[in-house]
C-alpha cells in the first residue's frame, strides 16, 4: 500500500519541526536531562499554545479531534529534537483510555484539561505486558495494591491511570492517601518514568474498563514509540552524513572513502521503509481495526532493531567523537535505546504478534 501524507499533514509536522527547532534546541535538551522538571513544564506551555495535548481529544473537550497518523508525524519530530515533552503519556495514552474505558463525567472532567495543557497524566500499564520482580496491582472495593514500575510521564503528573491486573483503569490523584512514587533512572533522560507503590490506595475505576481497551491504549503507546525512534534515527543519519562531509583524514574528507559510503546508505536503506511501516500502522488505528493490533507489533518491533542499528551505525561514522558529550549524539543513541525496551523489547512484541497470527501456542 503506497501511503502519502496530506498538505496538512505536512503543514502540521513542519510547524511542529519549526517550534522545536526555536525552543527545544540541544543546549536545552541538556538543561532537561539535569533538570526534567522545570524544562518540560515550559516547553509543554509553548506546545499547548499549538494545541499538541489535545491533538487526539474530540473538539467537544477543547481538543483538536486529530487522528493517530496525526499524532505519530508530531511524535516524530519529537523523537527528531530529543524533545523533553510529557506527550505519550498525556497526550496519547492517557486520553485514549479516558475516551475508551471513562464515563461522561470523567472524560468531562479531565480532557478539557489535558487538551488545554493545565495537566500533565501519567500511565501505568507495564504489567499489563508483563511482570517484573514484585511488580503488578490488584483491584478490591475499590482500593489499590501493589506496584507498578516504569510509569510513563511521571514526573510531577497531576492525575495517573493505572492498569490492574484484571484489565481494569483506574485514577490515581498523586496525593492519595497511601500512594508512594519513586523516580526509575533509565538511560534517556529527556523523559521520566517512575515506580508507583499502592498500599490500600484510594482509587476511581474506569467503568467501561476491558482487556481490549488496556490493549489498544498500549498498541497506540507503541506505534508511538516506533514514530519516536523513525524521527531520532533520521536526525542520526543526518548528523552522520554531515559529519561525514567535514572531518578530514589522510588529507581527504572521510565521506569520500566508500566504506563510509556503504555505512550511510545501508542506515538510509534500513530507516526509510520504515517510514510507510509506521504511518501505516497510526492509520489503521483509526481507520483498519482488524489490522491495528498487529501492525502496531510490527511497528514496534522492527522499529527497534533498526533504530539500534541506525545508533550504532551512526555513532561507528563520528568515531571517537560519537561518544562525547560535545557532540550530543548519545541523547538520541539513548532515546532510540528507551524506545526499544519502553512497552515490550522486540522480543516480546514478535511473540505477541506470532499469537495474534496462530503461530505460537
Amino acid at each position: 500500500m503506497e501511503f502519502a501524507l496530506s498538505e496538512e499533514q505536512r503543514m502540521l509536522q513542519d510547524s511542529v519541526r519549526r517550534f522545536l527547532e526555536q525552543n527545544a534546541p540541544l543546549d536545552k535538551v541538556r538543561l532537561a536531562a539535569g533538570n526534567t522538571h522545570t524544562v518540560q513544564r515550559s516547553l509543554w506551555a509553548g506546545a499547548s499554545e499549538m494545541g499538541i495535548p489535545g491533538m487526539l481529544i474530540p473538539e467537544d473537550f477543547g481538543g483538536m479531534g486529530l487522528g493517530f497518523l496525526d499524532a505519530a508525524i508530531v511524535y516524530e519530530m519529537f523523537g527528531r529534537h530529543v524533545a523533553p515533552l510529557p506527550f505519550l503519556g498525556t497526550a496519547v495514552m492517557v486520553p485514549l483510555a479516558l475516551m475508551l474505558a471513562g464515563n461522561e463525567a470523567q472524560q468531562s472532567k479531565w480532557l478539557p484539561k489535558i487538551a488545554a495543557g493545565e495537566i500533565v497524566a501519567g500511565v501505568a500499564v507495564t504489567e499489563s505486558i508483563g511482570i517484573r520482580e514484585d511488580a503488578g496491582v490488584k483491584a478490591r472495593n475499590g482500593m489499590l495494591t501493589g506496584k507498578s514500575l516504569f510509569v510513563i510521564d511521571w514526573a510531577e503528573a497531576d492525575l495517573y491511570i493505572v492498569a490492574d491486573s484484571d484489565h481494569g483503569f483506574h485514577l490515581v490523584l498523586p496525593d492519595a492517601k497511601g500512594l508512594s512514587r519513586r523516580a526509575l533512572n533509565t538511560i534517556d533522560k529527556t523523559r521520566s518514568v517512575g515506580e508507583l507503590v499502592f498500599d490500600q490506595v484510594a482509587a476511581e475505576p474506569l467503568p467501561r474498563s476491558s482487556a481490549d481497551a488496556v490493549a489498544r491504549v498500549i498498541d497506540a503507546g507503541r506505534v508511538m514509540l516506533a514514530a519516536d525512534t523513525l524521527g531520532a534515527g533520521q536526525m542520526m543519519i543526518e548528523k552522520a552524513v554531515a559529519y561525514a562531509g567535514e572531518r578530514k583524514q589522510f588529507g581527504r574528507v572521510i565521506g569520500s572513502f566508500q566504506a563510509v559510503k556503504h555505512l550511510c546508505a545501508e542506515m538510509a536503506a534500513a530507516l526509510e521503509p520504515s517510514r510507510s511501516l509506521v504511518w501505516y500502522a497510526a492509520h489503521a488505528l483509526d481507520e483498519v481495526p482488524g489490522d491495528a493490533r498487529l501492525m502496531a507489533c510490527h511497528a514496534k518491533s522492527h522499529l527497534s532493531e533498526v533504530g539500534r542499528f541506525v545508533a550504532r551505525t551512526a555513532t561507528e561514522v563520528h568515531g571517537g567523537m560519537g561518544f562525547t558529550d560535545l557532540l550530543g549524539l548519545h541523547y538520541w543513541f539513548k532515546r532510540i535505546g528507551f524506545d526499544r525496551q519502553l512497552l515490550g523489547g522486540p522480543e516480546l512484541v514478535r511473540l505477541e504478534a506470532a499469537h495474534l497470527q496462530g503461530w505460537a501456542a
